[in-house]
């Protein structure tokens, strides 16, 4: 055999050696980043999304300009993201269930408003448990809320909505979404039943309501310190208050 095709097939063994080692080193590294867990001191980040092996959505942590908008089955609807900093959970199913948001600034002119909020949603529907606190130059509400909800698909509901809302603006359009927000065979879309918190007026208060949302009896001590029980009929009319006076 010639010299030169000698000389060719050492270089073209130890081309292939070459790359056998090398491939076989990344693999390791590779292996061995894989199984290791990564540690940090510290870190910053605008987004960080929790999934499941299959890639679907279990929590999401974010700023403002990167948090996600609703999501329905791991599918966007509703409205974009980019308006709620927070933490968001979704189910099983990849839909939100819930999530934890706050904000808070002050303007230009000196006037503030701030939130935050701490929400379980029904199953395929919108929060029916939920912390909050909410302020706007001073005047606060804040509570522990459970409320009913009607037993109707929040995709469904928001795809109607948008529907209606791709009308002409005028009395058409206006008239099709009061109708839209009405009771379902009864059952209000959405019923306050339970409220613990204080109110904008300053006042402590426990309020229950029949599954209508209508309040039937109110807990109250108010900004004077002043405490009273008041029984409502469906009008909302007192029917009997403790103290009388």
């Amino acid at each position: 055999m010639p010299d030169d095709i000698r000389r060719e097939l050492r270089l073209l063994k130890t081309y292939a050696l070459v790359v056998t080692v090398l491939l076989g080193t990344l693999s390791l590294a590779a292996f061995r980043q894989a199984t290791q867990k990564a540690k940090f001191t510290e870190i910053d980040v605008e987004r960080i999304n929790i999934v499941e092996p299959d890639g679907s959505y279990r929590m999401v942590i974010s700023n403002r300009p990167r948090s996600i908008g609703p999501i329905y089955k791991g599918k966007p609807f509703g409205y974009a993201g980019g308006s709620r900093p927070g933490i968001i959970f979704f189910n099983d199913e990849g839909t939100e269930n819930g999530g934890l948001t706050f904000t808070g600034k002050k303007n230009a002119d000196g006037t503030w408003q701030a939130s935050s909020g701490f929400s379980f949603d029904q199953f395929n529907s919108d929060q029916v448990l939920y912390f909050s606190h909410n302020e706007e130059n001073g005047k606060r509400r804040t509570g522990f809320t459970i409320a009913d909800r009607a037993d109707l698909d929040i995709y469904d509901l928001v795809k109607e909505r948008d529907s209606l809302m791709k009308l002409p603006e005028g009395p058409v359009r206006n008239e099709a979404l009061q109708k839209w927000q009405q009771p379902r065979n009864g059952v209000p879309l959405f019923a306050m039943r339970l409220y613990v918190g204080r109110t904008a007026q300053r006042a402590s208060v426990v309020n229950l309501a029949d599954p209508q949302g209508r309040t039937r009896l109110l807990l109250r001590v108010d900004s004077l310190g002043v405490p009273s029980i008041e029984f409502m009929d469906e009008s909302g009319k007192v029917t009997a208050r403790i103290p009388s006076n």
